[in-house]
């Protein structure tokens, strides 16, 4: 197969769009162009299953009942939702959340402005590899604790967390749970009622889906989970989100995880062994490359890599054919140091060197080969030119 250039490896920023989706969206932008809220007519009544199947299919992939799925923008508005939704609804019992260190911007963000309603956040620490202790977070739980939050996998390293055991833990002591599983839906199993999750943000995009869609997930149980819409307006999805919904990209959304479920064990498979064979190419060939992440309990298409004594920014010059991330592109805009590398106790230089590979459904074999290669290439040419590389290797001979 010829080689199509540029190569995308950045699957962990967004996927491109499966044409099986883009196909089961189409109508909807067309003759199927109806307002799932408009109950009077054909137009809307078909718009309203068609959101009702979504509903279905992504339930199904969580093994969640429907009904417990709300549709929103993504996984960004659903963790505002989950967290400020949680947090006001509950601020008579208490004001004290528990996350941790390593959490996506979006969670992160949101605690530091619950903060200043004077909400009291934790955000326990995690260990090398980035995996947090379910015991750290047992440890912080308190009579006036509302929350718990943690990311399913991590956007940069791909750790996985311990899921089942802080929802154990959450659940013994009565304390919600809410998970973001942007990064692991469609990529490892999620049984939401295994895992005691009380609430999941999710989002289309990082699963083949379209962008601008997401869901979260509540629990229904009783005493029934509170949660204080962030958007006001016509009662929508239960009166927890208003907002006309956006049925085309439900429908996609819904479609995405059909897929997912029928192909997600075949295709993890797969591409965990593309990426064992990029890591084990460049490792082998270049010395001084650390693994940042888990070296087992990581998702089967994240690579994060160190290269010592070259700035990342220089290799992904070196190398425009092939699109790659320094972390998560989310924080992109920043100049600000990965929070997660420093989390997990990641040296300056080190920081400065990493690069995220995120492979997906559509890279081949023979992309990953030109990958190894470029790789060395670049990074052998960017270390023969640096003075600090090379006094570091002297020094390491003496």
């Amino acid at each position: 197969m010829a080689l199509r250039f540029p190569i995308y490896l950045d699957n962990h920023a967004t996927t491109p769009l499966d044409p099986r989706v883009l196909e089961a969206m189409l109508p909807y932008f067309t003759e199927k162009f109806g307002n799932s809220a408009s109950r009077q007519h054909q137009f809307g009544w078909e718009a309203e299953a068609a959101v009702e199947l979504a509903r279905k299919q992504i339930a199904n992939l969580i093994n969640a009942n429907p009904k417990e799925i709300i549709f929103t923008s993504g996984a960004t508005e659903s963790i505002n939702l989950a967290l400020k939704g949680i947090a006001f609804a509950y601020s008579e019992k208490g004001k004290h959340i528990i996350t941790t260190q390593i959490e996506h911007k979006a969670t992160l963000d949101t605690c530091k402005r619950l903060e200043k309603f004077g909400f009291k956040v934790d955000y326990v620490p995690v260990d090398k590899h980035g995996l947090v202790d379910p015991d750290e977070i047992k440890k912080r739980i308190t009579s006036e604790t509302i929350l718990v939050s943690v990311i399913f996998a991590n956007n940069e390293i791909g750790t996985i967390e311990p899921i089942e055991e802080i929802g154990r833990i959450c659940s013994e002591f009565g304390v919600l749970f809410h998970v973001d599983a942007a990064q692991a839906l469609g990529k490892i199993p999620i049984d939401v009622q295994k895992l005691n999750i009380d609430l999941m943000s999710m989002s289309a995009h990082k699963l083949y889906g379209p962008k601008g869609v997401g869901a979260l997930f509540i629990k229904k149980k009783t005493p029934k989970i509170k949660i204080i819409p962030i958007i006001d307006g016509g009662g929508h999805e239960g009166g927890l989100r208003s907002g006309t919904l956006n049925v085309p990209g439900i429908v996609g959304f819904g479609k995405a995880c059909e897929i997912a479920g029928l192909e997600m064990s075949e295709e993890s498979e797969r591409i965990k062994k593309l990426r064992d064979k990029l890591q084990d190419g460049i490792m082998s060939s270049l010395e001084d490359v650390y693994l940042n992440g888990h070296p087992t309990l990581r998702l089967p298409n994240n690579l994060n890599l160190s290269f010592d004594g070259v700035e990342s920014e220089a290799i992904l010059m070196g190398m425009k054919e092939i699109a790659v991330s320094t972390g998560s592109a989310c924080s992109s805009a920043s100049v600000e140091k990965s929070h997660v590398l420093k989390a997990i106790g990641l040296n300056d230089d080190l920081i400065a060197g990493a690069i995220r590979f995120g492979l997906g459904r559509f890279n081949t074999e023979e992309e990953i080969d030109y990958t190894i290669n470029r790789v060395v290439e670049v990074v052998e040419h960017l270390r023969k030119i640096s003075p600090k590389y090379k006094l570091k290797k002297e020094m390491s001979k003496t």
